[in-house]
């Protein structure tokens, strides 16, 4: 068995004396584990840095076999990501995520928003903002996605400003006035992509995916949320501080 694809490197971990477990995102095949022989050497270690783009080429004798990789550098971006507290926890916390779903199941739309956001997360309220719109995504990939388009009592989708923490639906301005300390604020960037959020705005979006995740992911599973996501929150909240 054999295959070659570009991946997005999400970690490793030792295996014996020289080699690595190395877990990559593909387009293809979704999360996969492999290992790398001399994976711990000075020329192998910086390629399987978190956030690298490589070339994987996966061998094994049959299917179900971790198999093997052999990893050639296409986009090395990890040391730049590194430089940041934004860029680091980002990518560490986008990694955990992709660790919630099954390993080789393919999940393209997640792979194309990693790739596509890899490279502009050293700004903490750009970070941010990529970091939040992929917890949605991740939301519908595991079948719990947020209904942000009409308002869940009207059916409309003009003046939306809360979000149902039991259904997880949009609500209109005057429809949920009265109950509006028991919902959650929908942010305007959600419903606007040229608007820039601020920090405030990005922490109430977090607030709310973190209570979705933890409800739907977290807690059944006996998990909690990464330290790395709580590390991204910081970094908005005091880039938010210095403007």
């Amino acid at each position: 068995m054999e295959w070659r694809e570009a991946a997005i490197v999400l970690g490793f971990r030792r295996h014996g004396e020289t080699s690595v477990i190395a877990e990559v995102m593909t387009r293809e095949r979704g999360r996969h584990l492999g290992i790398v022989r001399g994976g711990r050497s000075r020329k192998q270690q910086p390629v399987l840095q978190p956030g690298n783009g490589v070339e994987v080429n996966w061998r094994a004798r049959l299917d179900e076999q971790m198999g093997t990789f052999t990893v050639e550098p296409l986009a090395m971006r990890a040391a730049r990501l590194m430089e940041t507290a934004a860029g680091l926890n980002a990518i560490q916390a986008v990694a955990s995520h992709l660790r919630l779903l099954p390993e080789r199941d393919p999940h393209p739309r997640l792979y194309d928003a990693l790739e596509a956001m890899a490279d502009h997360l050293g700004d903490p309220l750009t970070a941010g903002e990529l970091v939040l719109r992929f917890e949605l995504a991740l939301l519908e990939e595991l079948g719990v996605g947020l209904d942000l388009t009409r308002c869940a009592a009207t059916g409309t989708a003009k003046d939306l400003a809360y979000v149902s923490p039991k259904t997880g639906r949009a609500v209109g301005r005057g429809p949920g006035e009265p109950w509006r300390d028991k919902l959650f604020a929908l942010p305007p960037f959600l419903l606007d992509e040229t608007h820039r959020p601020d920090a405030g705005e990005l922490g109430s979006a977090f607030a709310m995916t973190g209570f979705f995740l933890f409800r739907h992911v977290y807690e059944p599973r006996g998990l909690t949320a990464p330290v790395s996501r709580a590390g991204l929150l910081h970094a908005v909240e005091r880039a938010g501080a210095e403007i």
